[in-house]
């Protein structure tokens, strides 16, 4: 509890909503997200380790009990994932779909698909820090129906360094990979995607 006699999770819940599926494409759905990689997020956030536009999420994280941080997490992780974006049947969005369905799937200049660490059935696996060459472990987010916008701008962060809290620094790789069409229709295919459709 904070001093405001608010939960941890409360605190979280005012954005990311009680049933983790937020409402603002600026704030990620964290219903049905993998505890893990949620925790690691906050953690980061706290740490300076991961910067948002403005700072809201440095100083949001100074108001939760660090040792709360993984029961926050399990709560969220725990809640029924959010139903995807309804696809429209014309002819240009399901072109769309499919081309993003595409860079998805499909490696790049040496790199993994985007499905190897990202799809719900990936699991958590140890990759080397590009830095120090230690292995680390990788907690990939779930990202299908997940907001457009949302995963727009993050890949246009990792593309551009902004973001930089991938201690793999695999994200960064991937990201400078993709053009802009090619962001906006992976993004518009994850929106769409549920993320318990397990199907390719």
């Amino acid at each position: 509890m904070d001093k405001d006699g608010m939960a941890d999770w409360e605190i979280c819940a005012m954005c990311h909503g009680a049933d983790g599926i937020s409402h603002m494409a600026k704030f990620p759905k964290l219903a049905g997200q993998k505890a893990d990689y949620i925790s690691k997020q906050l953690k980061d956030f706290y740490w300076q380790r991961r910067t948002n536009d403005g700072g809201q999420m440095q100083a949001i994280t100074t108001e939760i009990d660090l040792k709360n941080v993984d029961a926050v997490a399990s709560y969220f992780a725990q809640l029924p994932p959010s139903a995807a974006a309804q696809l429209s049947d014309d002819p240009a969005s399901q072109q769309l779909f499919d081309d993003g369905e595409k860079v998805f799937w499909q490696s790049a200049n040496g790199t993994d698909s985007c499905a190897t660490c990202h799809h719900p059935s990936a699991s958590v696996r140890a990759e080397k820090n590009s830095a120090s060459g230690a292995g680390v472990m990788v907690a990939a987010p779930i990202l299908f129906a997940q907001h457009e916008a949302y995963l727009v701008k993050q890949l246009n962060d990792f593309k551009t360094n902004v973001r930089k809290n991938d201690s793999t620094k695999s994200m960064n790789i991937v990201a400078k990979n993709l053009d802009t069409q090619s962001i906006q229709a992976v993004a518009f295919y994850l929106a769409h995607r549920q993320q318990n459709d397990e199907k390719k």
